[in-house]
């Protein structure tokens, strides 16, 4: 036997006489037991600093990916954006703690289709467990962000009016409307991901956002008017509405009689021979010379059918019939001229049967023209509705200039723009008086109730009473007799004093998910004229608003999800207005529904930016802003503002400020760069990141 075998059989009779010994033997019983406790004890603090370890480990790599991830933004992964993510977890982990070796720490992050995954390790060393042989333990975590929307909702409410087409700055490389067009492009890129044909800063984005997220973006281009009609169900528009327009009076001058029905009946079949038809050219034709006449055919069979001559009763009742052969005779010739074309005529034979068309004669009075009625009058524009949503480009209307037929016609263009429904007159609209309907971007229409209704703007109905002469002479009296169809202007008549613009058509919201689709769009955006922010903002939120006309499409997305939403009202200037402007609440100078009767809004265009706030028509759309942005706040619709040139004055920068959801929501923008920096720093903060695990 060894030594050493000999040294294990010496202790285990130790151990087994200590065993059996009942004598005080406490001590060594404890000595033992401490061997189990110390595993014990031990396994709980390294497990303790384990977890503590892959916690903070866990933290330091959410950090670094999500940091990354924000850095890399809208454009590609770089060195840079991997640095940044390594910084930031470096900042949130000690690498020393808890007595690991920083050279046993690593980290590491890479990006792929828009995600960016981090893994990070670290070798931590044992304490009390070492005397059971675990001297380390490695610790592994992984942990990925994502550009992750939540379901967005974008309106832009954007001013197209005529100062639009100069630049913001003497500086500036474009005009004001071409850097709007960039800039929502550029706004789109960071939002949707999908690259446009505008140049944007940053690399060209791609992928788009995932499909599980909704985002889409809508547009109501506004100026003196909204082209918003044709976005809307049948029902919503009226079927009359009244137009400061003319109507022809007509002199009876005698009576005719007219046959606006025939009646049809069968009559008995008879024989004979009908009258021959007209020669018809047939097979080929020829330079050389003309074919061998044929000879006539007899008792073909083929259909052949001939009305007889009219035939009128002293009463004045029309007959006639219309006989049709079963059997044909055809003759043949020649052209005689060259080229040379056979020529055959047909003539019916034998039985025929008949039909006994009738005519009974309804007298009809005969009218000569007489003269105009000029006035606020109630026109029948029905004819613009096809069903649905479906609408015609144009409507049947009497006819506006001399005719001696009461039911001549002729056709009215439509844009699309339309007619505001009813509204009240005030001072201030905080809150909504409950009758300004016009106001109210939520409650729908009532069919057949034109108080509730639009109407749609037809610049080609108006006729104005203003002579040739250019003297101005305006009067709101409605005019009978009128004879002379020139002394008064067409609103289409340049000489008309007529102001009329109607801008590109508005976009309901939709996700665009095509990018040249949304730039054709972006790039065709104008319109022109006078600013009134007030129908701008009217329609952006009745467009959008979760309860309103649309709350089908708009209340939560397609799979019942929640929706962020957003609108973006951008504007160059001060609202402006003119008693000569056709806008949404009709001619105003005429009309006065937003002004009292006895008020004259004149003939002159007056801004906000004036001495005392502008003319009494400015003061009113000033009024009717505030109170819808106040509504479209109301929705939970963040609305930010952005002043594209110099505010003229404090109380304009007040009234922005105002509008928009905070201080921290307005922008002014003074030069082009800086409407592209306002456009981008929005889309970034309605980017948010969301940490994915």
């Amino acid at each position: 036997m060894g030594q050493k075998q000999a040294g294990w059989t010496k202790a285990r009779g130790f151990l087994s006489a200590l065993g059996r010994d009942t004598r005080a033997n406490t001590l060594a019983i404890m000595a033992i037991a401490l061997i189990p406790l110390a595993g014990m004890v031990g396994g709980g603090v390294d497990i303790s600093r384990m977890y503590i370890v892959k916690t903070r480990l866990q933290h330091a790599c959410d950090a670094g990916a999500l940091a990354g991830r924000k850095a890399m933004g809208g454009g590609s992964w770089t060195d840079a954006d991997e640095g940044t993510a390594e910084q930031f977890f470096d900042a949130n982990y000690d690498k020393t703690a808890y007595g690991l070796n920083p050279d046993n720490v690593d980290r590491e992050f890479e990006e792929s289709a828009g995600k960016v995954t981090g893994t990070a390790s670290a070798v931590v060393p044992m304490t009390l467990m070492r005397i059971f042989g675990k001297t380390e333990e490695t610790l592994s975590v992984s942990c990925d962000a994502e550009m992750r929307l939540p379901n967005t909702d974008v309106m832009f409410v954007l001013d197209v009016t005529g100062s639009m087409a100069q630049k913001a700055s003497n500086s500036d490389p474009n005009t004001k409307i071409v850097a709007l067009r960039k800039a929502v492009k550029c706004f789109y890129e960071i939002v949707a991901r999908l690259d446009t044909d505008a140049q944007c800063e940053g690399d060209a984005p791609s992928g788009g956002t995932a499909e599980d997220v909704q985002i889409r973006f809508g547009f109501v281009p506004y100026d003196v008017n909204v082209n918003v009609g044709k976005l809307l169900p049948n029902e919503y528009l009226a079927d009359r509405w009244n137009y400061q327009t003319r109507q022809a009076n007509h002199t009876v001058t005698g009576s005719t009689n007219t046959y606006p029905n025939t009646v049809d009946s069968t009559g008995p079949s008879r024989s004979g021979t009908s009258a021959w038809g007209s020669y018809t050219d047939t097979g080929t034709s020829s330079y050389y010379g003309c074919p061998q006449v044929p000879a006539t055919k007899n008792n073909v069979a083929e259909t052949f059918t001939i009305d007889t001559a009219v035939t009128t009763a002293a009463n004045g009742t029309r007959t006639w019939e219309t006989r049709t052969y079963s059997t044909i005779s055809i003759s043949y010739r020649t052209n005689g001229s060259s080229p040379c074309k056979l020529q055959q005529r047909k003539q019916g034979t034998g039985t025929y049967t008949v039909v006994v068309h009738t005519q009974v004669p309804v007298p009809a009075n005969t009218y000569k023209f007489d003269n105009w009625t000029y006035g606020n009058l109630s026109i029948d524009v029905s004819g613009l509705k096809a069903g649905g949503s479906n609408w015609n480009d144009s409507v049947r209307v009497k006819k506006l200039t001399n005719s001696d037929d009461p039911n001549a016609t002729t056709t009215i263009n439509w844009e699309g723009c339309v007619e505001e429904r009813q509204t009240v007159k005030q001072d201030s609209y905080l809150p909504i008086p409950a009758n300004a309907k016009d106001l109210d971007i939520n409650t729908p229409p009532t069919p057949g109730n034109s108080a509730t209704q639009w109407g749609p703007s037809l610049r080609g109905l108006l006729y104005l009473y203003k002579s040739t002469s250019g003297s101005g002479n305006w009067t709101r009296t409605p005019i009978d007799g009128v004879k002379d169809s020139t002394s008064y202007r067409n609103g289409l008549d340049s000489n008309s004093g007529v102001s009329y613009s109607c801008p590109t058509a508005a976009h309901k919201l939709e996700k665009w998910s095509d990018p040249s689709v949304f730039s054709n769009y972006v790039d065709n955006m104008w319109g022109g004229g006078n600013t009134y922010h007030d129908i701008g903002l009217i329609w952006g939120g009745r467009l959008m608003s979760p309860h309103g006309i649309f709350a089908a499409e708009n209340a939560h997305t397609a799979k019942g999800g929640e929706i962020e939403r957003h609108m973006i009202f951008m504007t160059d200037g001060d609202a402006c207005t003119n008693g000569t402007n056709y806008n949404a609440y009709g001619l105003a100078w005429f009309d006065r529904r937003q002004t009292d009767a006895s008020i004259d809004p004149g003939k002159t265009q007056t801004c906000s930016s004036d001495s005392g706030g502008g003319g009494i028509l400015t003061k009113q759309v000033e009024a009717r802003t505030a109170a819808v942005c106040d509504a479209i706040k109301k929705e939970k619709i963040t609305l930010w503002v952005i002043y594209f040139g110099t505010i003229a004055t404090t109380d304009i920068r007040d009234k922005m400020k105002a509008c928009a959801t905070s201080e921290d929501h307005f922008f002014e923008a003074k030069k082009e760069a800086d409407l592209q920096e306002k456009f981008r720093s929005i889309a970034n903060q309605i980017s948010q990141l969301r940490l994915t695990q």
